[in-house]
């Protein structure tokens, strides 16, 4: 290498910052495809490689479902791997998500989250990362451009935890944390080094050594391997909270590990939210209860694997669950948070309600006053009942036809 990228508090671009935090991970190949707004991500990572400052392979490919190809093939060579994708990009490689997880892969992807067409939209939601829910990748939620960092070399400790082996995508919010500048601790390399060991992986392609990934199986076994990637995302817990632990042992930050909560004892309400949408909702909580509204706030942070077990004890004692989703499970009405949280919470001793609020889809400001509107109708479901389950906030043009 021929340079040193700087550490320490920086005004940077959220982009930047995740590249940068990549780079401290040291991956040795790293493909991805350009997509706003995920593209400056993959522009500073390909400049730090051109500029000899970081000793990667970068991998220029034909497309989102090449680049997370080649990571497969990098992956199960023993190579620490790395990309970035977003929206029709990350559903391009749908089919390599199922691959990468059944080969216990662990690839670490950023996903700077944007809407699905059509129509053609380009802001923010989680209707992509949701989409993937099911793929058999760890799924962290981000608040930051500083949670975003620390995050991403988290993600490798989880990811390469031999009793994980699991692919992790770091889901960021497009535009409102990928373009933001704003004052960010950059990850110094020897801090990194001390916190992530060196990738020893489990098992690589080996002439020497030879053995099958991903090969053909019949009904007698398939079942049996879906039910071990189900068994290392159980074992991804307790790592992912060891390794929010460790980070913090060694960095002094901490953003919560599966979840996070904020002013939630005692609350009667408590919001439920992911992503950059909780900083605004910390400030939402602060002013309700100076106005003495008993309200608190859950952050989810990993939703695969689900942390249903944390969710209950936490909202245990409440007098109502409200979840905000950015993105919608369409036939069912409501978002997946909702649903997830409703069927976890289904034949346990708990019996809160829970209403949902689909909000914010395709970059839709979600403003204070809209969540104040929300606490109020969280308040009368407390005097009165739930009258509808879950409903979409703020629209503005029903009488929009296709």
């Amino acid at each position: 290498m021929t340079g040193k990228l700087k550490s320490g508090r920086q005004v940077v671009e959220g982009s930047y910052a995740v590249a940068h935090a990549a780079a401290m991970c040291r991956p040795d190949v790293i493909s991805a495809y350009p997509i706003t707004p995920q593209t400056h991500i993959v522009e500073d990572l390909s400049q730090f490689v051109a500029d000899g400052v970081i000793d990667s392979k970068y991998v220029n490919v034909e497309s989102e479902f090449s680049a997370l190809s080649a990571l497969v093939g990098a992956s199960a060579a023993g190579a620490r791997t790395y990309s970035a994708t977003t929206s029709q990009g990350l559903a391009l490689m749908h089919e390599v998500l199922f691959n990468a997880a059944g080969m216990r892969l662990p690839i670490v992807m950023t996903i700077v989250n944007r809407s699905m067409s059509a129509p053609i939209n380009i802001w923010n939601d989680h209707q992509d990362s949701m989409a993937e829910r099911d793929t058999g990748w760890i799924q962290l939620y981000i608040e930051d451009a500083q949670e975003l960092v620390d995050a991403t070399a988290q993600a490798y400790m989880i990811a390469e935890d031999p009793d994980v082996s699991l692919p992790v995508m770091v889901c960021m919010d497009g535009f409102i944390l990928s373009h933001v500048f704003e004052p960010v601790d950059l990850l110094d390399q020897k801090a990194v080094d001390e916190f992530l060991p060196q990738f020893l992986p489990v098992r690589v392609l080996d002439p020497e050594n030879p053995e099958s990934f991903g090969m053909f199986v019949d009904p007698e076994y398939y079942m049996d391997f879906r039910y071990l990637v189900e068994q290392a995302m159980d074992a991804s817990r307790s790592k992912i909270v060891d390794a929010a632990r460790k980070f913090e042992s060694i960095f002094g930050r901490y953003y919560g590990d599966l979840i996070d909560t904020y002013h939630t004892d005692g609350a009667e309400i408590i919001l439920v939210a992911m992503g950059s949408l909780v900083g605004t909702l910390r400030d939402v909580v602060d002013d309700l209860r100076e106005k003495g509204v008993s309200v608190g706030l859950l952050k989810i942070r990993a939703f695969r694997p689900f942390p249903i077990d944390e969710i209950k004890k936490v909202v245990a004692d409440a007098k109502v669950v409200v979840v905000l989703d950015k993105n919608i499970s369409l036939g069912t009405g409501e978002g997946a948070v909702t649903t997830e949280i409703k069927a976890g919470m289904y034949n346990s001793d708990i019996s809160v309600p829970v209403i949902g609020f689909v909000i914010g889809l395709g970059g839709r400001d979600i403003p204070v006053t809209t969540v104040q509107r929300i606490v109020e109708k969280a308040e009368n479901v407390i005097r009165n009942g739930i009258t509808a389950e879950s409903e979409f906030v703020d629209l503005k043009h029903s009488h929009i036809r296709v």
